[in-house]
């Protein structure tokens, strides 16, 4: 049933996602609620207690899974009993080409909550984000110098984030056009991780080194950083899953969503040099 509200819910409102694409809706003048576990809508995914009045008087969610599999399940049942009409899953692409990989069973575990609901649904299936480069977890090591890696050969078509964010807050404002639609998003090329470092050294006039190493050593190294084994191992996964090169070619999908061409790594490369990112 229908709850009357134009309300959209931003999950993770604070990341790097959510934050973006909240803004890009209020621009758009579609209110928006944006919960998180520090937000003043208050989000937690091992709260369900937490669920209910996040989601009150909400018509779309859009929704970034748990890192672990199951609860997605029960939101959205919760979801459909408080009214709201559609869902926007953030995913990872080629999911259902992972196979038997431990990588992204949360992710997997929150499409099949999403595509086997009574809602609108659309699935956002984006590559690697670029900005992981200067937000995220390959920053510290590259202003330090050095990016030591699990990836060889095989290329990632990077996508910038805003492009993500482009994309859903299209999907959130336009109901109906996108119902039981899976979106594959990639950058318009791919590169390896050596060709990315090396994009990111010329632009930033700094002597960045890109060095493969084995899964097994860069997992022990997340772990000296602070990362449980089990998230070390996960996060190691991805890269045994990324080599076997399922997921290394580009989409149209972002062109067919929003009518141009996405957004190339150098472009990202620039503005995150010129603002400073990787230091002087």
């Amino acid at each position: 049933m229908s709850n009357g509200n134009d309300t959209t819910l931003i999950l993770g409102a604070t990341g790097k996602t959510g934050r973006r694409i909240a803004a890009r809706l209020r621009l758009r003048g579609t209110p928006v609620r944006a919960a998180s576990r520090s937000s003043r809508t208050r989000f937690d995914w091992s709260d369900p207690r937490s669920w209910d009045a996040a989601l009150r008087g909400i018509a779309a969610v859009y929704v970034v899974a748990p890192s672990v599999p199951g609860p997605v399940h029960e939101f959205v049942a919760r979801a459909e009993a408080a009214g709201v009409r559609r869902l926007v899953l953030l995913s990872g692409h080629g999911a259902d080409t992972w196979g038997d990989s431990t990588f992204g069973l949360d992710m997997r575990s929150a499409e099949d909550a999403v595509r086997g609901s009574a809602l609108e649904w659309t699935v956002l299936r984006p590559s690697n984000f670029a900005q992981n480069f200067d937000e995220d977890v390959f920053h510290a090591p590259l202003v330090a110098g050095e990016l030591a890696l699990p990836a060889g050969a095989v290329p990632e078509p990077f996508i910038d984030v805003e492009d993500v964010a482009d994309a859903a807050a299209t999907v959130l404002t336009e109901p109906g056009r996108h119902a039981g639609r899976v979106y594959e998003l990639t950058g318009p090329r791919a590169l390896t991780f050596g060709e990315a470092v090396e994009l990111i050294a010329r632009a930033s006039g700094r002597p960045l080194t890109y060095r493969q190493i084995s899964p097994a050593e860069y997992a022990a190294t997340l772990v000296g950083e602070g990362l449980s084994e089990d998230d070390a191992h996960h996060v190691a996964e991805m890269f045994v899953m990324m080599e076997r090169g399922l997921i290394a070619a580009t989409t149209d999908d972002l062109a067919t969503l929003l009518g141009r061409a996405p957004r190339t790594f150098e472009d990202y490369v620039v503005r995150a040099a010129a603002a400073g990112a990787w230091g002087r």
